[in-house]
């Protein structure tokens, strides 16, 4: 229920008494100009109405009302910001911007390496698998073309797009009899091998031959040495191995003469799972590897060596680990 307070000239309507109405109507008090204070249960406002007689009842009263403090927030929150408090913001927001972007692009080339590592670690380990689900050889060709141009045909050869392709005997043999020069095509025709999946492309990244490892740990600079004599023959990077006596081509169906890519730097699965460099080039290694880095574009010279990275294959049991620094 709503208070009604008339007060006849006190400056304190505090002072007034106090009379309740349950109509909430008001009459006019002798001639006297009468204010009338409006007090709900929260007191949120204050309405001034001058009152007058009899005589100017039928004028309608004027309103002197003082706006309560909750509309003076809403009238401030809906005013809208100015162009200098916009241009401090915005100019905030560029300086952070220029401060985080190095971080990124940190995290970003460590996430490239990363998934490159896993890219070729998948590739090994489905030609493996294919060679012993199907009792057949199985071949992992690896090629590098220019990255600041569109694949070409026949492809480019240079620097910043590695290529891979994996390829499987149809009839379970090793397809070639003979390791002997000059090189050729183990499938010229392309009636002997048939494709592994899909060719796989990925860019800004070099194969590089690195040196060995330091030790039997799980990061790149302590990782196993591959042993014997010519280590780097066990290595596919950018000078190592020897280009095969026995090559591949894509696609695999196709011609010689009509092929994009051939493959020179190859590993090769038996049935056992068993792998070797190179086709019968070399003998079975303990261990091969695939070395590569992330690069910019076809700048070698802006290699981050942080990110260097070795997929390592056991030529026994074919396992496949990734080290990383």
């Amino acid at each position: 229920m709503a208070q009604i307070f008339f007060c006849r000239g006190h400056t304190d309507c505090g002072r007034s008494s106090g009379i309740k109405l349950a109509t909430g109507r008001v009459r006019p008090i002798g001639g006297h100009q009468t204010r009338l204070r409006l007090a709900t249960a929260r007191d949120a406002s204050t309405i001034n109405i001058p009152l007058r007689g009899r005589s100017s009842a039928a004028s309608a009263p004027s309103l002197n009302t003082q706006p309560s403090t909750l509309n003076s927030v809403r009238e401030r929150s809906l005013a809208g910001f100015t162009l200098l408090e916009l241009l401090i913001v915005m100019g905030i927001i560029a300086v952070l911007l220029v401060l985080i972007a190095p971080a990124f692009t940190t995290i970003k080339s460590g996430a490239d390496a990363t998934s490159a590592a896993y890219t070729i670690k998948g590739v090994l380990d489905q030609a493996r698998t294919y060679a012993m689900a199907n009792n057949t050889y199985t071949w992992v060709g690896f090629f590098e073309e220019d990255v600041s141009q569109s694949s070409t045909n026949p492809a480019t050869l240079g620097v910043g797009r590695v290529v891979m392709s994996a390829v499987a005997s149809k009839d379970g043999t090793e397809v070639y009899t003979s390791v002997s020069g000059p090189a050729a095509d183990m499938d010229s025709n392309g009636t002997r091998l048939s494709q592994i999946g899909k060719l796989v492309k990925i860019d800004n990244m070099h194969l590089r031959t690195f040196s060995n490892g330091t030790g039997t740990g799980d990061t790149f600079p302590i990782r196993p040495a591959v042993p014997g004599g010519s280590p780097d023959n066990a290595k596919i990077g950018d000078t190592s191995p020897p280009d095969s006596l026995r090559y591949f081509h894509y696609p695999a169906t196709g011609t010689e003469g009509a092929a994009q890519y051939k493959f020179r730097k190859m590993i090769q699965f038996n049935p056992r799972g068993e792998c070797r460099p190179q086709n019968d080039n070399y003998e079975m290694r303990a261990v091969i590897e695939v070395d590569f880095q992330p690069i910019h574009g076809t700048a070698v010279a802006s290699v981050d060596d942080n990110k260097d990275c070795a997929v390592q294959l056991t030529g026994f049991s074919g396992n496949t680990k990734v080290y990383q620094r």
